[in-house]
């Protein structure tokens, strides 16, 4: 079993930053890829971004120039930077991880972000 923890969210003004953190514990070796997604007040969870366990990356198209994931030289922690926030950036966001072991996907319970205008 794998356990994925966020952290970082808060309540921000239009315009500012923020460092969201994702920690993963336990079987941590069969994790391979990780992402970011978001769920918008009324809206369905959409993707932020991932990236595989050899660093490659991959962006929604709308989010493309203000986040930026990374993943921590142990693997197990995985970081969204999110720059130039927006009140539609408004979510909670969750991290997601891929594992070779059933079930093979985990979800963290999420971290909400608030951007005020």
């Amino acid at each position: 079993q794998v356990q994925l923890v966020e952290s970082g969210g808060g309540l921000v003004q239009s315009g500012g930053s923020l460092r969201l953190s994702c920690v993963a514990s336990g079987y941590i070796s069969s994790i391979t890829d990780m992402g970011w997604y978001r769920r918008a007040p009324g809206k369905q969870r959409e993707l932020v971004a991932t990236i595989t366990s050899g660093g490659s990356t991959n962006y929604a198209d709308s989010l493309k120039g203000r986040f930026t994931i990374s993943r921590g030289s142990a693997k197990s922690t995985m970081y969204l930077q999110i720059n130039s926030l927006k009140p539609e950036d408004t979510a909670v966001y969750y991290c997601n991880a891929h594992s070779r072991a059933i079930p093979y996907e985990y979800w963290g319970q999420g971290t909400q972000v608030t951007v005020s205008s």
